[in-house]
Order: structure tokens, then C-alpha cells, then sequence
């Protein structure tokens, strides 16, 4: 006999409770291996096919990012590739686009705050209510070139286009007043 699905959505709660970012990350992966395969803590209880991203994948990484425990830090590095990781993973998206809102915000914060700016808290930086262009660098001097370039190499060749991330880097390469030729490739012009 198997367990309540509601028992089942509080199990996989509490093993995708982040502590730190560091286990915000790992809980990310839990989210991207639910999504290539179907299966896992994230899917219990409900019918989700391998290669599909739907709202309440959504859901599962926005609960992880705006946990308590991290709620007044920056979005990591390894939280930030797990998202890319994630978005890579999913072929097919039913989602209503708020996975790719989740994504470039989070990108946004993790690059503001790895360039020495001011980040609002999670919880309104990653919120679906809040604009990102509210509170995320457009025309910031300081960027810092190695971010912009991993944030490009994490763009480069991708099957699916993340619209308001390439326009939020395009509006930073240019705030940052940095030739394209710098990071060659960043932007495939067929994205837009």
C-alpha cells in the first residue's frame, strides 16, 4: 500500500528544504532529475512525463530559492547552473513561462550581487509580481566582465531561447559599455 500523495508532497518538502545555498543547489538537481526523467520527490502524486517542465516544477524551484534559510543571500553560482541545467533539460514546457522569469531573475541577482551591487531579497527579487527591471542592473558600470562571459558561455548553443535573459545581458553589455566582440557569441541574433 502506498503512501497519501499529500504524505508523499510532504517527504519530498522536506528533503527539498534548502539549509543553505548549498543544499538549495542540490535540491535544484533533485528538480532537474524529476524533469529529465519523470520520476523522483518532485513528481510523486502526479503524472509527469520525462523531458517536461510544467508549473509545478516551477513552483518546486521557486519554494527552494526563496526559502527562509537563504532568503537575504544572493543566488549562488551552483544554484544559477543547476537552473541552467534544469532549462536544458526540459524539452517541452507547460509552464505558463514562469520557469524562464525564475531563471533570468535569479541569473540577474546571482550577477548583480557577484559584481558587488545591491540585491533586493529573494523573496521580491524572484517574485512573478515583481518587474525585473524594478530592481536589476540596467545601467550598472561595475558589471563584472567574468560573469557577463559565464553567463554567455552558459547561453552559447542552447535549443531554447530564454527571451528576458538575453535581453536583461544585452541590456548589461551595453550598460557595461562592452564591445560584443568581447564575448564572441554571447548573443545568437537569432534568439531575439
Amino acid at each position: 500500500m502506498s503512501a497519501p500523495s499529500s504524505t508523499k508532497s510532504i517527504e519530498a518538502s522536506a528533503i527539498l528544504q534548502p539549509s543553505c545555498r548549498k543544499t538549495a543547489a542540490h535540491a535544484l538537481t533533485i528538480v532537474r532529475d524529476g524533469v529529465i526523467t519523470g520520476e523522483g520527490p518532485t513528481t510523486k502524486g502526479r503524472i509527469h512525463f520525462s523531458r517536461a517542465l510544467d508549473a509545478d516544477d516551477a513552483a518546486w524551484c521557486a519554494r527552494i530559492l526563496t526559502a527562509a534559510a537563504i532568503e537575504h543571500q544572493p543566488v549562488s553560482r551552483a544554484e544559477a547552473e543547476a537552473l541552467f541545467e534544469i532549462s536544458d533539460a526540459a524539452a517541452e514546457r507547460s509552464d505558463d513561462g514562469r520557469f524562464d522569469d525564475l531563471l533570468a531573475k535569479a541569473i540577474a541577482h546571482h550577477a548583480a550581487s557577484e559584481s558587488g551591487l545591491p540585491v533586493p531579497p529573494r523573496t521580491v527579487a524572484l517574485s512573478p509580481d515583481t518587474d525585473i527591471e524594478s530592481w536589476a542592473p540596467a545601467k550598472a558600470v561595475n558589471i563584472d566582465t567574468k560573469v557577463l562571459e559565464w553567463i554567455a558561455a552558459q547561453m552559447r548553443g542552447k535549443r531554447r531561447a530564454n527571451h528576458a535573459l538575453a535581453a536583461m545581458v544585452a541590456t548589461l553589455v551595453g550598460a557595461a559599455a562592452l564591445p560584443l566582440a568581447q564575448l564572441p557569441g554571447m548573443l545568437d541574433m537569432g534568439m531575439m
